[in-house]
């Protein structure tokens, strides 16, 4: 990681072509997102960090990110954990000159790398955000899954304001955990998404599953194991689990209805592909099926 460290801000050392715009775009994409909010090209954000909870400012400046502190500077490994975080967020440890030189010879990459280029996976960091998440969207469009998270964020997790304005902490699994599947259902979850959410968070609570426990494993294989072994996670979930958290690049929500739509609007289909069709496709794609995903997802998004 590169950053420096300015007293009352911080500035992040960008890797060549990062494109600050693409990435608000997508993260611009509900107006039920409580997690962060966007203001003229401000990117705002409340962290919890080992020793406090940091309201941050982002902003690009001159090809890097300024993170500012509203709530006051920080303690140093306050700022340190923010660092940590805004490299995981962006995946700004990535080299990407091996995927835009695959894409730039792939017929459904090649327009799409050259009209996102520099748009960076925008991942999860938190494991229990990021798995209760695909939990709440599975097999239900994208405004109806935003309004469950917005339910669920405001009703167990914790808020801060800041000049009129309500900055969120997602719920925590130890607090999730102590729930019954009622307290949930009446938010319109499904009594099944109930009951794997709750699943979850009692999992993560004991200690039976953290994130630092999966990056240990290194196996992708049997991160993915591990993943599917939690009721209520299947493939696409525990794909999208490792795409958005744990960064890697390989893995593949091949059953996504957006990857089938996307290809299906790049290649001017009449039909949808199959599922074996996609897999000859993904024959190219082979190290940054992850990648190839965002991109498609991103093309749906115009």
């Amino acid at each position: 990681m590169q950053w420096i460290d300015h007293g009352n801000h911080i500035e992040i050392i960008l890797p060549e072509g990062f494109n600050y715009r693409e990435c608000l775009v997508f993260l611009g994409r509900s107006d039920l997102e409580l997690l962060h909010h966007i203001h003229d090209q401000y990117l705002m954000k409340l962290v919890d960090t080992s020793e406090e909870e940091v309201l941050l400012k982002i902003n690009s400046r001159k090809r890097n990110l300024t993170i500012e502190f509203p709530f006051g500077a920080p303690s140093d490994r306050s700022k340190d954990d923010v660092a940590h975080y805004i490299y995981d967020w962006f995946d700004l440890k990535r080299d990407l000159s091996a995927f835009y030189q695959m894409a730039s010879n792939d017929v459904i990459l090649q327009p799409l790398a050259e009209k996102y280029n520099g748009l960076r996976i925008i991942g999860i960091p938190d494991l229990f955000e990021a798995l209760t998440w695909a939990i709440m969207g599975q097999q239900i469009n994208l405004k109806f899954a935003y309004t469950l998270k917005k339910r669920f964020i405001e009703n167990f997790g914790e808020k801060r304001e800041y000049k009129d304005t309500s900055y969120w902490l997602y719920p925590s699994p130890e607090k999730i955990a102590n729930l019954n599947t009622d307290d949930l259902r009446k938010l319109q979850f499904t009594s099944r998404k109930a009951e794997y959410v709750i699943g979850a968070a009692k999992e993560m609570a004991s200690g039976k599953l953290s994130k630092g426990m999966l990056m240990d494993i290194r196996d992708p294989k049997k991160q993915h194991e591990t993943l599917l072994s939690l009721k209520g996670v299947g493939a696409w979930t525990a794909d999208y689990v490792m795409m958005k958290c744990l960064l890697e690049t390989t893995a593949f929500p091949i059953a996504d209805a957006g990857i089938h739509n996307a290809i299906k609007k790049q290649l001017n289909l009449a039909a949808k592909p199959k599922q074996d069709e996609i897999i000859e496709l993904a024959k190219n794609w082979s190290g940054w099926e992850a990648y190839v995903t965002f991109y498609l997802w991103r093309s749906l998004y115009e």
